[in-house]
């Protein structure tokens, strides 16, 4: 009882650690870095380190939209019915004003997709800019896998001047200051620089051994960035920075638009026109283009007897259409009333089949509240011939003095 925390902390702790548990995530710890220095490395080595609280949070690996402070407290907002859903607006400048990112054939066969947008008029606090940072990196080492699949990069965009061109060239070829560094390096000596670096030397490998590297031109010469290594220092955003330009190079043309729909939706908010997006118009070596973001709405059609069946409750059709509403799903009720319209937003790539949506409503309704019943079936349990055979093996095998390995080759 000594070192029991204040009671109205405890009663704080409590009730969030309850909100996470009904949204469907799991609230690991509530600890400070001083306490995570003192566990590691001992009191002396903590002092004068940060009491600040911190909340560490476990997020499904399938919720990118949960990875940053920004899109967990929207989606709790929504989910305790305190705010509505943002809608997400993609503003596509007038001809010959927006930003423009040429793809050339050199990228074919290293990292051949680009996408881009610009985050216009933002404003920056050192809190909103550490999340925005933290948040890239979370995405890289989950969906990105590590910068296999897709790369990101920030940029000031009142450092450079598009058009944007992103190619590939020898890396004798290839010369700038990277990002933190005084001076200019060519590709092979960044290369070199970086395979004793702690972070940036797990990512070498992704394009080492290719005879050209991918590398992003601004109209003027300038190096945005060589991914999926370095970005250049030229271009690094700061708590200042106003206008953002965010380019995402990849192998997976799929994954690089989740990741940059995530990253504008998560820090739109945070623009002169809240929640609008400015597109990028990205060129292909074929000569066609495409606009992105894509930020797109898509609409799904759900039984409300197959929701109810499903998780086992029997809800109305609108009751149904509340809950799925509170997770970030807009929906409605349609038709002759079985039926439940739900829309996806651009936030929510995980909701891929009617499943993802059923677990929603489930997550919703909460599973403490779902009845527990006995099955209508009656069946007396038996085991399998094959079981049976294994286990007098089993213990046959052992007897002779055997050793079982049990692998986790499943």
């Amino acid at each position: 009882l000594i070192n029991q925390k204040p009671p109205f902390l405890f009663t704080a702790d409590e009730e969030f650690n309850e909100l996470c548990f009904e949204f469907g995530l799991e609230l690991d710890e509530v600890t400070s870095e001083k306490d995570i220095i003192s566990k590691e490395k001992g009191e002396e080595k903590a002092k004068g380190a940060s009491e600040t609280i911190i909340y560490k949070i476990d997020v499904p690996a399938n919720r990118y939209d949960l990875l940053c402070l920004e899109g967990l407290v929207r989606g709790l907002q929504v989910f305790k019915e305190r705010i509505s859903l943002p809608r997400y607006e993609k503003i596509i400048p007038a001809q010959g004003e927006g930003q423009k990112l040429i793809i050339t054939d050199q990228t074919v066969h290293i990292r051949p997709h680009a996408v881009a947008a610009v985050l216009r008029n933002i404003t920056f606090t050192k809190e909103r800019y550490d999340s925005f940072i933290d948040l890239q990196e979370k995405l890289h080492q989950n969906i990105c896998r590590r910068r296999a699949l897709v790369a990101i990069g920030t940029h000031d965009l009142d450092t450079i001047s598009g058009p944007f061109t992103y190619t590939a060239k020898a890396p004798s070829e290839i010369k700038f200051k990277p990002l933190n560094q005084s001076r200019e390096y060519t590709a092979s000596q960044i290369m070199d620089l970086y395979r004793t670096d702690s972070h940036l030397r797990h990512y070498l490998h992704l394009i080492e051994n290719k005879p050209l590297y991918p590398v992003i031109y601004d109209s003027k010469g300038v190096v945005l960035s060589m991914p999926p290594i370095i970005n250049g220092d030229h271009t690094k955003i700061s708590v200042n920075t106003r206008n953002v330009f965010i380019e995402c190079t990849g192998t997976d043309i799929t994954k690089a638009k989740i990741v940059l729909d995530i990253i504008v939706t998560m820090f739109s908010e945070y623009c002169e026109k809240p929640f609008s997006v400015e597109a990028v118009e990205v060129v292909y070596p074929n000569g066609k283009t495409h606009i992105y973001p894509e930020l797109a709405y898509r609409k799904e059609k759900v039984k409300a007897e197959l929701i109810n069946k499903k998780i086992g409750i029997s809800e109305t059709p609108s009751s149904l259409a509340k809950l799925l509403t509170r997770m970030c799903l807009n929906s409605h009720v349609i038709g002759n009333g079985n039926h439940i319209e739900v829309e996806i937003p651009p936030t929510r790539a995980d909701i891929i089949h009617a499943c993802d949506i059923v677990e929603d409503a489930a997550i919703a309704y909460g599973y403490n509240n779902i009845q527990m019943t006995i099955p209508k079936t009656y069946t007396i349990a038996n085991q399998l011939p094959l079981n049976k055979l294994t286990e007098l093996l089993r213990l046959d095998l052992a007897a002779a003095g055997f050793t079982e390995a049990l692998t986790f080759a499943l």
